[in-house]
């Protein structure tokens, strides 16, 4: 009994020690494309890297952090709440935009329907930059947009939709709904043909109006479906970064609008302003509010299966 415990021993540390051999190369990849970029951006953290302290840079401790969330002057906390306002909005517009479409969608006897379908999804087919730019130069532009010709022919005076904090946030959500539209249409589209019509059928012979057959059959029966799916775009609207930049902040062509998100305004103080130091900082506290929210995430799903 005492050889053969010892054999199964050896066999289970040759093949433990095997599958680290196979798994050896990604593993080192891996440490060397995501962990080692973070552990320097900790270690830049407590340092005054610059600029003008590119070589002989100090440690400042936790001062960079401080000055992030401590100092409202900074910049970093009115740019983490824009980012939260950002993402609520644009969160429960997509939620109920798509709802109301994906409904359409699945109306009886509709016709055309794949056709609607296709048209809706050509957005995120598109690359995302292109849409941008497109979006920028051919509807928002002062002079040549399409959105002042038509306000011109009304009568009325042109419009900078980019040029200030307000237009700009509204003009920015515009163009991420109909980035991030198509996929929420199709989850919940494919959510609600997923579901059992003998429900509704009954709650129709019950006398149930269309408000409280939504509210009490289609919601709690979609919601686990979407909710992954809501999940990862709340996290994508989080940290969105391309739609505010291209728009209203890209070197050489920005729009006079101040608008910031956390990640607009970490490359800012990287790449404008060349603070290294307290620009890592700010990485790092949003790369902990990540964690933070996928850990509470993961709880809220676990109580809601509980």
């Amino acid at each position: 009994m005492t050889n053969n415990g010892t054999n199964k021993e050896n066999c289970k540390r040759k093949d433990a020690l095997i599958s680290y051999l196979w798994a050896g190369p990604s593993l080192i990849l891996i440490a060397l494309i995501v962990v080692f970029p973070i552990l320097y951006t900790a270690y830049i953290s407590f340092t005054n890297m610059n600029v003008y302290h590119w070589n002989n840079y100090e440690f400042v401790g936790l001062h960079n952090y401080v000055n992030a969330l401590l100092v409202f002057d900074s910049g970093f906390l009115s740019a983490l709440l824009m980012t939260i306002f950002w993402t609520l909005v644009n969160m429960v517009l997509q939620l109920v935009i798509a709802f109301v479409l994906a409904s359409l969608l699945n109306i009886k006897k509709l016709r055309l329907r794949n056709v609607y379908k296709t048209l809706l999804i050509f957005p995120w087919a598109m690359p995302g930059y292109v849409s941008i730019l497109l979006w920028k130069t051919g509807m928002f532009n002062s002079q040549f947009g399409l959105l002042n010709q038509f306000l011109a022919k009304l009568g009325k005076e042109p419009v900078r939709w980019l040029g200030t904090n307000t237009m700009a946030f509204i003009s920015c959500t515009v163009v991420n709904l109909w980035l991030a539209l198509p996929f929420m249409i199709t989850i919940i589209d494919g959510a609600l043909q997923s579901l059992d019509k003998s429900y509704y059928e009954n709650a129709l012979l019950e006398g149930a109006t269309w408000t409280q057959r939504t509210r009490y059959i289609t919601v709690p029966m979609i919601k686990p479906i979407i909710a992954p799916s809501v999940v990862i775009t709340i996290f994508t609207t989080f940290k969105q970064f391309d739609v505010i930049y291209l728009l209203t902040q890209q070197v050489g062509s920005k729009t006079g609008s101040s608008l910031h998100t956390i990640l607009t305004y970490a490359y800012e103080n990287a790449f404008i302003t060349n603070n290294y130091g307290y620009s890592s900082a700010v990485s790092i506290i949003i790369f902990a509010l990540l964690i933070l929210f996928t850990i509470l995430g993961e709880r809220g799903g676990k109580g809601e299966k509980a």
